[in-house]
């Protein structure tokens, strides 16, 4: 390709990338982590529990030595969802991958394949045949973690936290960037106060369904799941950033989920 057109093809790129995404890239983005969320879909319940044993014993030791950690490993259960009317426990299980980097996220795949322990110790999931796979198929989105956010926390270990993965998925790219912009104005801190600790919080990248943001919260216990919100809702904060008219409708759908770690996760 001619050093020309290359010029207009790459500016047509940026042209094309979107805005929500454009926004938030820093020059560099000082210490702001990526952050990779991987869903994973199976066949059965059984795919599902191997899946688990690799994850813990060779997928998320193999991410640490590539320089990934801590990396999260959750799964949903019907019991802790009941606004998805769901009759049985999915057949998913989440991974959350945090990047110090743009380029970790772009070489893992490398250092992971050069990583004889792994592909040694993964052998049946990474080398499962066509006629009987591993798993169906997964799905990732690649956030930047939110200027007020810069880096995942690996919260306290306890029997009964329960993990809430939310995404708000905006009417357009404009109003995407306001309700990150609503978020490092000061909504990250009304979580901690209702009881709630984050543990990541990013505007999308890439992925499914953009333009929209990702983050996710613990709770002690799903009985306090309803007290958090309603202390969220009551909070000073939290009412005059609702009522400012600039932050107006900058959420069209609000879609969570509620998760539990599985053996393995670091976080």
């Amino acid at each position: 390709m001619r050093r020309r057109d290359f010029l207009t093809a790459s500016a047509a790129a940026f042209v094309a990338a979107p805005i929500f995404a454009r926004a938030q890239q820093g020059n560099p983005p000082a210490g702001r982590q990526y952050f990779e969320l991987r869903t994973y879909h199976f066949a059965t319940a059984e795919k599902q529990s191997a899946f688990e044993s690799f994850l813990k014993d060779a997928a998320i030791p193999a991410f640490n030595r590539a320089g990934v950690e801590p990396v999260g490993a959750f799964k949903p259960l019907a019991k802790d969802n009941a606004q998805l009317k769901l009759t049985a426990d999915p057949l998913d299980l989440y991974l959350l991958l945090p990047h110090n980097a743009l380029d970790s996220f772009l070489s893992l795949p490398a250092k992971l394949a050069a990583d004889a322990a792994y592909q040694e110790a993964g052998k049946p999931i990474l080398t499962a045949p066509k006629s009987d796979p591993a798993f169906a198929r997964y799905d990732t989105t690649l956030l930047l973690a939110m200027e007020s956010a810069p880096r995942i926390t690996a919260t306290e270990k306890s029997d009964t936290r329960l993990f809430e993965l939310r995404t708000y998925q905006s009417p357009n790219e404009e109003r995407a960037v306001n309700k990150l912009a609503m978020f490092n104005a000061g909504e990250i801190p009304v979580f901690t106060r209702a009881g709630m600790t984050g543990v990541f919080f990013g505007g999308a990248l890439a992925g499914d369904n953009l333009p929209k943001l990702t983050y996710m919260v613990t709770h002690d216990s799903a009985d306090n799941v309803k007290s958090h919100w309603s202390n969220f809702g009551k909070d000073p904060d939290w009412k005059k950033l609702s009522g400012n008219p600039s932050y107006k409708d900058n959420v069209s759908k609000i879609i969570n989920i509620f998760l539990r770690p599985i053996a393995g996760s670091q976080i």
